[in-house]
């Protein structure tokens, strides 16, 4: 049938058909809509359920890294009893078994600052070497310029044999970060010290350098068994598991039982540098006179 001979519509019929296609039109989009709703909650249920994934990621962390920590628990080996490791010439570190200490066990900070500092174990001995015991923490600025300033003296001195030089490491700034990294720090060079002591000088070489800022989460444990891990020391277990957590815990509470207020504190032949006579002796000098009097 040609278009001439087409029956035409009536009105009625044509806006029944103009009715018709637009209720289908909006059928149509009445699905698209429930679709689209559908794939929008379906989105909103994924994303929240990523951020419950990394809250409870969040969480967990913390509470590893903030979580209590127990008063007794093992020294590691080449590890004192006053929380020390004992630099001897090049790479060598005193050898030491591992022990145990308890936290517990350790008295409270003096009421008054104490005249003179008297550190355990840091006193002079006849026939060695003259002694410097450095009272540290890892995310302590002042302690960072103070290697800045003289670890290169300090090393020269010990591969000579005439120093040897031993670190205490403390969490007394835990406060200064989110994730108490100055124990956490403390304790990946127990760790250290444990598994390779021939690494150990190497290790808190590279913990000043990589020094976080204060006020942060500071260096996340991964990063600290990265950092081991690139000077050929596995600790990953040691890390994860806060081995010698306990061991950072008696060493800082040690440290404020005989009066000692910050880091870096330094003392030569048990003599502290900085308080009292030596005030205002540059740190070399008094260095040298201890050498000379034991020469």
């Amino acid at each position: 049938m040609s278009p001439a001979n087409e029956v035409r519509k009536s009105k009625a019929e044509r806006t029944a058909d103009a009715r018709e296609k637009a209720r289908l039109i909006r059928e149509e989009q009445l699905k698209k809509d429930k679709r689209n709703k559908l794939l929008i909650g379906w989105g909103i249920v994924a994303a929240v359920v990523a951020i419950l994934v990394v809250v409870a990621l969040v969480v967990t962390t913390s509470m590893k890294q903030n979580g209590p920590v127990a008063d007794q628990g093992p020294t590691p080996a080449n590890g004192n009893a006053h929380g020390g490791v004992t630099l001897l010439a090049n790479t060598e570190v005193a050898k030491l078994d591992p022990a145990t200490v308890d936290a517990a066990a350790v008295g409270e900070p003096p009421q008054a600052a104490p005249a003179e500092v008297v550190a355990p174990g840091a006193e002079a001995e006849a026939g060695k070497p003259v002694k410097v015991v450095l009272y540290i923490d890892f995310i302590c600025p002042v302690c960072k310029n103070f290697e800045a300033q003289y670890n290169e003296q300090l090393t020269s001195l010990r591969n000579e044999g005439k120093i040897t030089v031993e670190y205490r490491a403390l969490g007394f700034l835990d406060s200064r970060s989110t994730t108490n990294y100055s124990s956490r720090a403390a304790n990946a060079a127990a760790c250290v010290v444990d598994e390779s002591p021939e690494k150990y000088a190497e290790f808190v070489d590279a913990l000043f350098a990589n020094q976080p800022a204060e006020g942060g989460a500071g260096l996340s444990d991964d990063k600290l068994k990265s950092m081991a891990s690139d000077i050929g020391v596995d600790i990953n277990s040691c890390v994860d598991e806060k081995t010698y957590r306990p061991f950072v815990k008696f060493t800082t509470k040690e440290a404020s039982a005989i009066g000692v207020t910050g880091t870096p504190s330094v003392f030569v032949e048990g003599k502290q540098w900085g308080k009292g006579a030596s005030a205002q002796t540059p740190f070399p000098e008094f260095l040298q006179a201890a050498i000379d009097a034991k020469a």
